[in-house]
């Protein structure tokens, strides 16, 4: 979550004043993450979020992820449902910008999660893997294997200026990666962005998922790559091997990993590290001036990817 585009009180009590969730009593913005502008929203009936989509969500692809959240609420995950407009209608503008009033969570996120935190991640998402299993829409990845190395491209050399040589790197992961990416293994809808700050927690018991602007139809063990990326190393990037042990255990409580899908967890790992290394690189290096926004480190994943490139098999993330 972050804020590009400042909205008045103004705008804001005209936009809503075609939903029935009361007066505007007071909003903030929320400056964390780097894709859509956030604020936390106060009204007679209660708090709210409002998100102004921007930068790599097309506008195109919002009703598929208006649309997701309400089917996998319908089936048990608990995740911010859209407000609907008088209307019917789950989006508007506002300030240039496609907008949505979604409802809040409770809970609190844990920026040092434990091993029990990623025991119940593991669980969540498996649970939405199964809960997505009949959703009609389908929406391709825009951020997989095919996309990466013209991601690579608008960073370009400017690259080598957040580490020497970055740049040969990438292009000799890029290429191996694009020879080798598992094809075949089973697909759904899957999170593609589910990190510590988008699951919330009461205590010690998950309260519910967030932020489903990068959901899509892709590799289901994918996603379990990603969580193991974004949850199991340690801050001196050390991959915590119990953490990655429950956190797969979780997830296999729900729906076991086939053969097929634990040979390819390492090739799906680097590549997990290889997405988020390019997505953090581009926003570091284009941050709008003035944003309100705190740019991610994307050393954070060519670390984690030096990682992987080590892994011998799924036995080192604790299968």
């Amino acid at each position: 979550m972050a804020v590009y585009t400042d909205v008045s009180a103004e705008d804001l009590t005209r936009f809503l004043s075609d939903y029935d969730i009361g007066e505007l009593l007071s909003y903030k913005g929320i400056a964390e993450g780097v894709e859509n502008s956030n604020f936390l929203v106060h009204t007679g009936a209660g708090n709210f979020i409002l998100t102004l989509y921007e930068k790599r969500v097309a506008e195109q692809d919002l009703p598929f992820f208006l649309a997701l959240m309400e089917h996998l609420a319908a089936r048990g995950i608990t995740c911010p449902q859209p407000v609907k407009n008088r209307q019917g209608g789950m989006l508007g503008r506002i300030a240039g910008r496609p907008a949505a009033i979604v409802t809040f969570l409770e809970g609190m996120w844990h920026r040092r999660p434990n091993a029990a935190h990623c025991a119940g991640v593991g669980e969540a998402l498996a649970r939405l893997h199964l809960a997505g299993a009949d959703f009609a829409m389908k929406r391709p990845n825009a951020l997989s294997v095919e996309n990466w190395r013209p991601l690579f491209e608008h960073a370009g050399a400017r690259g080598d200026s957040v580490r020497p040589g970055l740049c040969n790197e990438i292009v000799t992961e890029l290429d191996m990666l694009e020879r080798a990416w598992p094809r075949g293994l089973p697909q759904g809808v899957i999170h593609a962005d589910l990190f510590p700050d988008n699951v919330f927690f009461l205590g010690d018991h998950l309260s519910g998922l967030i932020d489903f602007y990068f959901a899509c139809t892709d590799t289901l063990a994918y996603d379990v790559a990603i969580c193991l990326n974004a949850w199991c190393f340690e801050p001196d990037h050390a991959f915590n091997v119990t953490k990655g042990r429950a956190l797969l255990s979780g997830y296999g409580k729900m729906r076991a990993l086939s053969a097929d899908e634990r040979a390819a967890l390492p090739m799906l790992a680097r590549g997990a590290a290889m997405r988020f290394l390019l997505t953090r690189l581009v926003d570091w290096l284009a941050v709008p001036e003035g944003a309100m926004v705190r740019p991610k480190d994307p050393l954070e994943y060519h670390r984690k990817l030096r990682f992987h490139q080590s892994v011998q098999s799924a036995a080192d993330y604790g299968i």
